[in-house]
């Protein structure tokens, strides 16, 4: 359904206008959620900030637009989660396969 914008006011102009801002404002919003909720607190995620080397931490806290990684040094960084790529986990051993072993008493 097009508008045609030459019969508008000024007023009607502003009025679109704020409303064309404030829907792209949403949308850019709901794709940044949609990348967070790929990734879970407590997750390890690593990323590379411009100048610095890459950088991994764990998955603290969501915000409204960013997520707050603390890194393996304790730092604490927001960081669009279109920046954040998932750390690869070491493997871990399959469950009852890890041995104990007794070591003698002195």
């Amino acid at each position: 359904m097009p508008i045609d914008i030459d019969k508008l006011t000024e007023k009607e102009l502003i009025d679109l206008n704020n409303r064309v801002v404030e829907r792209l404002k949403f949308l850019t919003q709901m794709r940044a959620h949609a990348h967070m909720l790929e990734f879970s607190i407590g997750e390890k995620v690593s990323f590379q900030p411009e100048g610095h080397p890459l950088l991994s931490g764990i998955v603290a806290k969501y915000n409204r637009k960013s997520v707050t990684v603390i890194t393996e040094n304790g730092q604490q960084w927001r960081v669009a989660p279109v920046f954040l790529r998932k750390a690869n986990s070491p493997a871990r051993p399959a469950a009852g396969s890890a041995r104990i072993i007794d070591m003698p008493k002195k």
